[in-house]
């Protein structure tokens, strides 16, 4: 009976949204990154505020700011290169979700835009996977902290990630 209660209880964290642990309040460059590992699947959800991506959150304004919103998506799509979860795992990237706000005319009412992205990633060899490092900060200059929380086989755990310490261990 126990073992099914773990993962009802895994399974339910992979369900609930990344909002749901982000910190009360929007905070320019500081976002949150919740990790799960079940079973040999690898799931990551991101929540980014526009302007530590774009330096602004609202409609892009000229050519330049749409191009930025662009390339936000490009960066963000390429799960393999923004998240190296442990070499010996072997992990592939299974689905990517992305959701800039404002690049399909849709935005935010509240004067504040988060980008969601999630990731999945299947590991061959889900007893090596002991951790995901991200290259986020390196792609985003304004981004200097992600809350990371994490559940797993091995517990519950959170961290500070940035630009300094980017990876997540358990």
């Amino acid at each position: 009976m126990k073992p099914f209660a773990v993962l009802t209880a895994l399974l339910l964290c992979l369900a609930v949204p990344a909002t749901a642990f982000a910190a009360k309040g929007h905070v320019h460059g500081t976002g949150t990154l919740d990790v799960a590992v079940d079973q040999g699947r690898l799931a990551i959800d991101l929540e980014l505020p526009l302007d530590a991506a774009t330096g602004f959150e609202r409609a892009p304004r000229n050519a330049a700011e749409k191009a930025a919103l662009e390339e936000t998506a490009r960066v963000l799509n390429d799960a393999a290169t923004l998240f190296t979860p442990t070499a010996a795992a072997n992990c592939r990237v299974t689905s990517v979700e992305v959701t800039v706000p404002f690049l399909e005319g849709k935005g935010a009412a509240d004067g504040h835009a988060d980008i969601d992205a999630r990731y999945r990633f299947e590991c061959a060899t889900p007893g090596a996977l002991k951790g995901v490092e991200t290259s986020l900060f390196r792609h985003f200059k304004r981004l200097y902290r992600l809350q990371a929380q994490r559940s797993g086989p091995g517990g519950q755990g959170a961290a500070r990630l940035t630009p300094k310490q980017p990876a997540l261990s358990w």
